[in-house]
């Protein structure tokens, strides 16, 4: 694999592997196929840094990245947090939210968590493409053996009303997965925990927050767009995403 922005390249002996087409979860009608890193290989967050220079993210122990023939909507994005100047609306939901108190943990499946994320996804992502019920679904799509992740706690007074599953890199904080109180929808906390991370990075010297994939047409993945400046990785570089 080419060396984007002169970044080190990868191990030689590093394989990849493509899934078969499927319908694509983001954009109806459309295929799409995903390239997987070996999952026999040893990972570690040093290789799962580097890969995420080339687009790749984590689902449980699995790296991934999209790959599919005909379409290329899917274009990994991430924050430079030191040039990022949040607008308007993004100060209004940090000052709403200055009341909360914000804790790091070690990845836990315990109750109060998936509590939680069970009433997350029954009233924000109701489609069934994930099981509410499945605690082991949830293991294995939010933590993995091998990443250094947190999950970070956002509780106002004692209750727990967000949490923010965040991977650290070498270069960077991903932002893996965030679930959140649907009751509480005034505080605009998906917002909140995406801001928080920025801030988290900057604290710690690291340049980058990863978001995942950026997709212009599917409203769940062009809000990330509002996130000044965005940096999107297309031909095998990092550009500023110019809309």
């Amino acid at each position: 694999m080419s060396h984007p922005n002169g970044f080190p390249p990868l191990p030689a002996d590093l394989l990849f592997y493509a899934s078969p087409s499927h319908p694509c979860s983001y954009l109806p009608g459309r295929e799409a196929a995903t390239l997987f890193a070996d999952p026999q290989r040893l990972m570690s967050p040093e290789l799962y840094s580097a890969l995420s220079d080339y687009g790749f993210r984590r689902s449980g122990d699995y790296v991934y990245r999209p790959r599919c023939g005909s379409c290329q909507a899917c274009l990994p994005c991430r924050i430079p947090v030191t040039q990022f100047q949040p607008d308007r609306s993004q100060r209004r939901v940090w000052k709403r939210n200055l009341d909360l108190t914000v804790q790091l943990m070690p990845p836990d499946t315990s109750g109060e968590y998936f509590e939680l994320y069970q009433r997350y996804l029954r009233k924000r992502h109701d489609d069934g493409a994930m099981d509410a019920d499945d605690r082991e679904q949830y293991r294995r799509f939010l933590t993995s053996r091998w990443s250094d992740t947190w999950f970070v706690l956002f509780r106002a007074v004692q209750k727990l009303v967000a949490v923010a599953v965040v991977d650290q890199l070498n270069q960077g904080l991903s932002a893996v997965y965030t679930f959140y109180d649907p009751d509480e929808e005034q505080r605009s906390l998906g917002t909140m925990a995406v801001l928080w991370q920025i801030e988290q990075a900057r604290r710690m010297g690291l340049p980058y927050l990863y978001l995942g994939y950026y997709i212009k047409e599917s409203r769940k993945m062009a809000y990330k767009q509002h996130y000044r400046p965005l940096e999107v990785f297309q031909d095998g570089k990092w550009g500023l995403l110019h809309i």
